[in-house]
């Protein structure tokens, strides 16, 4: 017998809508309830919870730090729960495919995902793209079967292969010149970062972070346009961009691959699109 009361997945909808709109007014039109409904969920959540979710006040609704704990648990409750019905429903009769792809991957698999969707019309598809620190921490709360990320060399992915970098410069408006030298990164934890950070201390050259954004295009116009010194992947070289190296005294940087991992109990249906996307990626299986 389960010794704790169990969450109301309905309390649970309007305390995510609350969060997300900031607004119980807008979050009572998302779920199609009452303003005074959704407020009375979201406090009886706290009652049983006994902590204060939200900070409430004349002006804004903002989460408290028990809030922001229990918002990813949330999250993940009401899409466990839609995942259930889906795997259960006649529709999705093949189950769930829970895919997480680095940015510039989101594009350029598209296709490939939309042919393996029309292969498999019953099956469902959920597709996450975002930066790696955020695709690894998904993987390691259950929420991903395959995971496409880009990492440094040394855990034992299903199938890799190294990942070029290059250090990239404004054709027109050159930045390494300056001093302080301005970098284009992305956030704390982000790929690139710290490989840029310390390559640049071990030249001597001081440096400081100009532009920084979690989006990869971001980065790759913010570099080419001359706000900075990034560390991108080769593939992101545009026209407008000069290549760095050795001649400035910046390294070769070659610890980063891109890897695929796939869960030890995927389904065919799930090792059959890991397939896919390790052929349509180049990838070489791993002993």
């Amino acid at each position: 017998m389960n010794r704790y009361p169990l969450f109301n997945p309905q309390q649970l909808v309007s305390f995510i809508a609350v969060c997300e709109t900031a607004s119980f007014t807008r979050a009572a039109d998302r779920v199609c309830l009452s303003q005074s409904t959704v407020s009375q969920q979201v406090r009886r959540l706290e009652e049983m919870l006994g902590k204060a979710l939200l900070a409430r006040s004349s002006h804004q609704v903002a989460l408290t730090e028990e809030g922001e704990k229990l918002l990813g648990y949330a999250r993940r409750i009401i899409a466990l729960h839609g995942e259930a019905r889906d795997a259960l429903s006649e529709q999705w009769r093949e189950g769930v495919v829970r895919l997480g792809v680095p940015e510039d991957y989101a594009a350029s698999t598209a296709g490939l995902l939309a042919i393996f969707s029309r292969q498999h019309p019953h099956l469902r598809l959920d597709i996450t793209s975002g930066m790696h620190v955020a695709l690894k921490q998904a993987w390691l709360r259950d929420e991903l079967d395959i995971m496409l990320i880009k990492q440094p060399c040394g855990e034992m992915p299903l199938a890799a292969r190294p990942e070029p970098l290059l250090w990239l410069d404004s054709l027109h408006n050159p930045a390494f010149e300056q001093t302080p030298v301005p970098l284009v990164a992305f956030p704390v934890q982000g790929l690139y970062r710290e490989e840029m950070c310390q390559a640049m201390d071990e030249s001597g050259r001081s440096w400081r972070i100009s532009y920084s954004s979690a989006s990869l295009q971001a980065l790759v116009a913010a570099s080419a346009a001359g706000l900075g010194v990034s560390l991108l992947p080769a593939s992101c070289r545009l026209a407008e961009h000069r290549v760095l190296g050795g001649e400035q005294g910046l390294p070769n940087i070659d610890n980063i691959e891109l890897a695929l991992f796939c869960r030890d109990t995927a389904t065919p249906v799930q090792r059959q699109l890991a397939q896919a996307l390790i052929d349509f990626c180049g990838l070489a299986r791993r002993a």
